[in-house]
């Protein structure tokens, strides 16, 4: 990279040769196989996390917040499905927030997307631990400690990752569908079982009714749970350059699965908290699906046999949201934002290897710090909470960019127009601020809130001083630079756009 060219605060230099093609990815996917992507990536919240919420808010708390979430992410999925189409990079996020806010909007943008995606798949598999050791010690007798499993499931979906694109969309359809299939054995089984007593069993505080035993505040304090049944379904964007037909596959594959989703948590919500042990019992709980299916089956061997199964929602998860770390951070690093040599892909399979691989070192390393340094769920708990914030900053971010492209970029090309606009996306991103501001405010996820600040503070100190004077012109720089003119790999290739007269 010899030329250079500086752009206000940044400096591009010219791309060596070879270079893109070091960083290449497959075309792969349609408009199912994006569906289940999506599914999977967010059924885990259905299994486990979604429940602390119960101990925060009660049952009264997690149904309101569920409904404003809900909201939140009609208005982000029809937003997102609008601005990906026009901007189908692998950057997803980062992309959109750099053509409407400049390097440092997309800098942020990308970095707490980041770090939404590094840490989930250390949530996940902190619970994929719980559940597999609760259903070994069921069936064998065998107490293995939980960090043994997150080792084991990391390698092999890491792994399975980097065989390639093909094997892990097929994978990702086959797991889905299971996923859905245990979801609809659980709905079905516990219909006979359901106790409507059960949902608001939590003993209120002094003044405040059984559905809301924590009064207004519970609300707030449920929201990052709420998330849960919806965090990652926003990771689609991030498959634009490995999607057959981006434009029109991804706005589909984005809706339909949020549609699905929404119906998975009602259900869940109503289903799972109205058996035994009901709100009160899986406040806390782990494994909240297991519990339910023992209470349904009355017998530990036969809910274990089933929690196997159960493990088919958090794998799921897990697998999928591998891929959208190792798309960020490969899309980052490609840029420049990050360090080069995090974007080089496998020479055959035409995955980012590296990026998997850094990302699983931190997301174990993440639980395993906490797991040393906290008791019961706090491991949980912290990890989501930091997943969470990540999460909500990034979509402020990208409802902001949506407004921003709308009024600063009306030109480009949109094969998807959202049929709620500027209003969606406002009402998405107040929505986000609020749950932003709840996380901060509370004590109790200050631990997570802490982990988020020291994470910007390091990505931001490394762009300020490294990354910005490295920047290349991607596609994603290249759509920015040129206002749409260039930047769209999917009929130009890569590379094409030259920084003489480009940038300047």
């Amino acid at each position: 990279m010899a030329e250079r060219r500086q752009r206000g605060f940044v400096t591009y230099r010219e791309a060596s040769e070879g270079y893109f093609d070091k960083r290449g990815l497959r075309r792969h996917a349609g408009a199912w196989s994006l569906w289940a992507l999506g599914v999977a990536a967010v059924i885990s919240g259905d299994f486990s996390g979604w429940n602390f919420g119960l101990g925060a808010g009660g049952f009264g708390g997690l149904l309101i917040a569920t409904l404003f979430i809900t909201v939140m992410y009609v208005g982000l999925c029809y937003s997102i499905a609008e601005m990906s189409p026009a901007m189908p990079h692998t950057g997803g996020a980062y992309s959109f927030g750099r053509s409407a806010m400049g390097p440092w909007g997309g800098f942020i943008t990308g970095l707490a997307e980041n770090i939404e995606y590094v840490v989930t798949p250390a949530v996940v598999v902190f619970f994929v631990g719980a559940y597999a050791q609760s259903v070994v010690e069921s069936l064998l007798g065998w107490t293995i400690p939980q960090p043994w499993f997150w080792l084991f499931f990391y390698i092999v979906f890491v792994g399975l990752n980097i065989v390639g694109i093909e094997a892990t969309l097929r994978f990702s359809v086959v797991i889905c569908f299971l996923s859905l299939g245990v979801l609809a054995i659980f709905f079905i089984a516990a219909i006979p079982h359901f106790d409507s007593s059960l949902l608001t069993n939590i003993a209120p505080e002094e003044g405040n009714s059984s559905f809301l035993p924590f009064g207004i505040s519970g609300i707030f304090k449920a929201l990052p749970f709420a998330i849960w049944f919806y965090l990652a379904i926003e990771e689609l964007p991030l498959a634009a350059e490995e999607s057959h037909d981006p434009k029109r596959d991804i706005p589909r594959a984005t809706l339909l699965g949020l549609f699905t989703l929404v119906i998975a948590a009602f259900l869940v919500l109503f289903l799972n908290t109205g058996v035994e042990p009901g709100a009160n019992g899986l406040a806390a709980s782990g494994e909240p699906l297991l519990d339910g299916f023992r209470t349904i089956l009355g017998s530990d061997t036969a809910a274990a046999l089933l929690g196997l199964f159960a493990l088919t929602g958090l794998i799921a998860s897990f697998h999928t949201i591998i891929f959208a770390y190792g798309r960020n951070i490969f899309s980052l690093s490609r840029a420049g934002y990050f360090p080069h040599w995090m974007s080089v892909t496998h020479g055959t399979r035409k995955t980012p290897h590296v990026a998997l691989l850094l990302g699983a070192v931190v997301g174990y390393a993440l639980c395993w710090i906490l797991y040393k340094n906290a008791a019961g769920t706090g491991v949980g708990d912290a990890l989501l909470t930091m997943a969470v914030f990540g999460a909500v900053i990034s979509y402020f971010m990208q409802m902001l960019s949506f407004v921003l492209l709308r009024r600063n970029l009306p030109g480009i090309e949109r094969p998807y127009r959202s049929p709620i606009g500027n209003v969606g996306a406002v009402v998405a991103g107040a929505i986000a601020l609020v749950s932003l501001v709840s996380l901060y405010l509370d004590k109790a996820y200050r631990p997570g809130v802490i982990g988020v600040a020291i994470w910007f503070v390091l990505g931001i100190l490394y762009f300020a001083i490294a990354g910005r004077h490295r920047l290349v012109l991607s596609p994603e720089e290249e759509f920015a630079v040129t206002r749409g003119e260039h930047g769209h790999p999917e009929r130009e290739g890569y590379g094409k756009t030259e920084l003489e007269g480009t940038v300047g």
